[in-house]
Parts: C-alpha cells; sequence; structure tokens
C-alpha cells in the first residue's frame, strides 16, 4: 500500500488559528479554510500574525523543518512602531535578551518603502504622531512570540506581522485564506533541504 504525501501552502489571515481545533468560538481555525484530511501545520503562526504556513502529512518532512537543530530561514515583514534607529538593528542582527534567552544572530534590514501586503482586516492601529516602519527579518530559530519579544526589546513594538516565506517556499502573490498544492519544483528544493 502507497501512502499519498500531501503538501500545502497556506496564507493565514490575521484572527485565525494554526490548528483544525476550535478551543474558543472567539477565533477561527484552519479547518475554515482547508478541508483536506489528515494534514497538520509545520511550526504555528500566532493568532495575531499573518503568512505563509506549510502544511503536510509528511512526518519525516515536519520534524526536519519544525527542529530546532536544522534551522531553516524563516522571513517575516514586521511593521514596527516609529523607525528603528542603527542601534537597534544592530541588536536585532547579533541576538537580544528575551526572558531568559538570548536570540541567534539575524538578518534584519530596514525596507525603504511598505512592502505589497494586503489590507489587515481590523487594521492597525493608527496613531497620526507616530510613524511606523517595515523590517525585513530572518531568524534561523522560532521562539514563541520571538519577533514581537524582540521588536520589544530594543524599544519598538511589532504592530503587525507577515511570515512571507520558510526555507525555499514563498507566499509570492497568495492572498490571505487562499492555498495550494506545492510544485514539484518547490517540493524538491524542500526535500533536498531537509535531507542537508
Amino acid at each position: 500500500m502507497t501512502f499519498d504525501y500531501r503538501y500545502i501552502i497556506f496564507h493565514k489571515p490575521y484572527g485565525v488559528l494554526s490548528q483544525f481545533t476550535q478551543e474558543t468560538p472567539k477565533h477561527s481555525t484552519l479547518k475554515d479554510y482547508i478541508d483536506v484530511p489528515d494534514v497538520y501545520p509545520v511550526g504555528r503562526l500566532d493568532w495575531d500574525s499573518e503568512g505563509l504556513l506549510l502544511l503536510t502529512n509528511d512526518g519525516r518532512l515536519q520534524h526536519r523543518l519544525a527542529h530546532p537543530r536544522f534551522g531553516h530561514k524563516r522571513t517575516y515583514w514586521v511593521q514596527v512602531e516609529r523607525i528603528p534607529d542603527a542601534d537597534a538593528i544592530n541588536k536585532l542582527q547579533t541576538g537580544v535578551e528575551i526572558q531568559d534567552y538570548r536570540t541567534r544572530p539575524a538578518e534584519v534590514k530596514l525596507l525603504p518603502e511598505e512592502p505589497p501586503v494586503c489590507d489587515r482586516t481590523p487594521p492597525i492601529r493608527f496613531r497620526k504622531n507616530i510613524p511606523t516602519a517595515w523590517l525585513e527579518i530572518t531568524l534561523t530559530e522560532g521562539k514563541n512570540r520571538q519577533v514581537r519579544r524582540m521588536t520589544a526589546a530594543v524599544g519598538y513594538p511589532t504592530l503587525r506581522l507577515l511570515r512571507v516565506s520558510i526555507a525555499n517556499l514563498q507566499l509570492d502573490g497568495l492572498q490571505p485564506g487562499q492555498w495550494r498544492e506545492l510544485t514539484p519544483s518547490e517540493l524538491k528544493l524542500l526535500h533536498n533541504f531537509s535531507v542537508t
């Protein structure tokens, strides 16, 4: 008997839990968007975060991508309150203390303009006298609410957070709430990555 593996990329909207079971009627779940049996998210995105979520029933791949030892890259676009200065960027790049943990070095850059993101429902809070900026942050680890804790630790609270890539997978125009199967070339790259 052969087993058919499924590999799905999903653009998780704001306010959706990264699980199929509903613990509270307050939040939507993956079940409201994805009608594919027996697939599970690789890692997670908090309910108030958006963007790329990979789902599969391939346990071996799921383990390789979720295990911190393998350190695959995850890239986020992060809208923060105020404009981070060079010192804050440097601290994010070299590592900051969050709770009792020092983060690994990260790739961090201030984006010169707002990236191509969809409007969010509900929109972020807007304060006329406080500007916002967008950062691109690439991590090789995934502690609980890590990006939000990192930007807060250097004095620039996160207002909006979107994951735009996991390893070689890109969000690439997938609209919030949409999902698709991985292409053969994406799958080949992902498998090649997961065995290195």
